[in-house]
């Protein structure tokens, strides 16, 4: 039988968003995005098969807000990716729970190769081929995947840097001192710095 059509895939995906945003990954099934949405757990199968399905509605959800039309050519090459970077991890450091899923379901969201077609176009048109062109993407892709958790996990304010502020500095000499001056750095300082680190290493 036909699934009905009462409720929307945005709907159904919003539910879920407000379940991890709430709960954490951990918190989401079946059972709760139901509760959330008023109905029971079987009536939601009449929707989606399984909690995967959901977790790539969320996925399409979230990057699905991300602008992927690159700036124009008379910016360089490295300043159109950093706005393509900037809106991606905006829009995913909105709900860093879900950085696990946009791994997970990175071949299946349209929303997310968007994206990656976007950078890759302009790495394209910078001269990237080949292999240089795959690892400038993955390193991209990693880079803020990777900034983001740290962000959400352990930020430079965070409990973390002040123990190893603490450390005995004879035997953690170089870690105590970056702990201090870590403290000083934002977290957007943070994330542009380290990525026009990485964008001048891509382009030597």
């Amino acid at each position: 039988m036909p699934r009905p059509r009462s409720l929307s895939h945005a709907r159904l995906a919003s539910a879920a968003l407000a379940v991890i945003d709430r709960d954490g990954l951990t918190g989401l099934s079946m059972r709760s995005v139901a509760k959330e949405l008023g109905m029971s757990t079987m009536a939601l199968y009449r929707y989606v098969d399984d909690r995967q399905e959901l977790e790539r509605l969320v996925v399409d959800l979230v990057l699905g807000t991300v602008d992927t039309e690159p700036p124009g050519p008379e910016a360089s090459w490295q300043e159109r990716i950093e706005v393509l970077v900037v809106r991606l991890r905006d829009a995913v450091a909105a709900h860093p729970e879900i950085v696990p899923l946009t791994v997970a379901h990175r071949h299946r969201s349209l929303a997310g190769l968007r994206w990656s077609e976007s950078v890759l176009g302009v790495l394209t048109e910078a001269g990237f081929d080949g292999e240089q062109r795959v690892i400038a993407l993955r390193g991209l892709l990693g880079y803020v995947i990777g900034a983001i958790q740290l962000e959400h996990l352990g930020p430079l304010a965070g409990e973390g840097t002040v123990a190893i502020t603490e450390l005995p500095p004879d035997a953690f000499p170089h870690m105590t001192e970056t702990a201090r001056n870590a403290r000083k750095v934002s977290a957007d300082r943070e994330f542009l710095g380290g990525l026009a680190l990485l964008l001048r290493g891509l382009g030597t």
